[in-house]
């Protein structure tokens, strides 16, 4: 029998009752690798001085590079940090933009997701907006509060499609989802200002704010989302089919390899 693909899932920096340092990732993350990519998620550690980058990728057959609540730092695209744009993760920042250059360079499946995407771009010599919605004429991307400035207790209203992206014509999002006009949810501050050197631009909001990127010449499947498609993709059709999507590439990834 063939083995199932393994996917590392990127951690995330995260204390608990303020005092213990944890590794955390989300679990709609996992059970979307599980569930619909049909490979195991193994979890790793967004930090430098644990992580070996190489011998880790030698060991799975694809990476998920998660959202996360903190920014990428801005000094890695030439911008001074503010406080109000915190929390960063600056070890993830060392361990993601590293890896996502190496999932490509040696051809294994990536698949950014919100804070992901940002980290491609980022890793190919791109930019971002600490605050997308400050740029005239878009719209607030960051997740539904409430009338007190909580956020909403319904993670179906969170999570809900609140703008519609347009896809390119022919693009590799447009032959995955089989369209060129989806609505996805939002939930993040900051967003692309400029675009790396091999990102491809895949699918833009009705605002003009960059929703799809792929990476130019990739030899496999490396394609980032601004929303989160790891939410609901069992029963969500435009995300099951890009988890969908990404799983054929492991698979493919491991048949390879057993004829090697």
């Amino acid at each position: 029998m063939r083995r199932k693909p393994v996917v590392g899932v990127i951690g995330n920096a995260h204390r608990i009752e303020n005092r213990f340092a944890v590794q955390a990732v989300g679990e709609r993350n996992l059970r979307a690798v599980a569930d619909v990519a049909g490979a195991l998620p193994l979890m790793f550690a967004g930090c430098p001085e644990i992580t070996d980058i190489g011998a880790l990728l030698d060991l799975v057959d694809g990476i998920v590079l998660t959202g996360a609540r903190a920014n990428v730092h801005p000094t890695r695209f030439n911008i001074e940090p503010h406080a109000r744009h915190e929390p960063y993760d600056i070890q993830r920042d060392e361990v993601a933009l590293a890896m996502a250059e190496a999932c490509v360079g040696r051809g294994i499946p990536l698949f950014g997701i919100c804070r992901g995407l940002q980290e491609m771009n980022v890793a190919f010599g791109g930019s971002l907006h600490p605050e997308i919605r400050e740029l005239p004429g878009r719209m607030n991307h960051r997740m539904p509060r409430l009338e007190n400035g909580e956020i909403h207790p319904d993670p179906s209203v969170i999570f809900a499609d609140r703008h519609e992206v347009t896809l390119v014509s022919g693009g590799a999002f447009a032959k995955i989802l089989g369209c060129e006009k989806i609505r996805v949810n939002s939930l993040h501050g900051q967003g692309i200002l400029e675009p790396g050197k091999r990102v491809v631009l895949e699918g833009v909001a009705e605002d003009g704010t960059i929703e799809a990127i792929r990476i130019a010449e990739a030899r496999a499947f490396a394609l980032g989302v601004q929303w989160h498609a790891e939410y609901d993709p069992q029963r969500n059709p435009i995300n099951r089919k890009l988890f969908q999507a990404f799983g054929e590439a492991l698979a493919a990834r491991v048949k390879a390899a057993a004829h090697m």
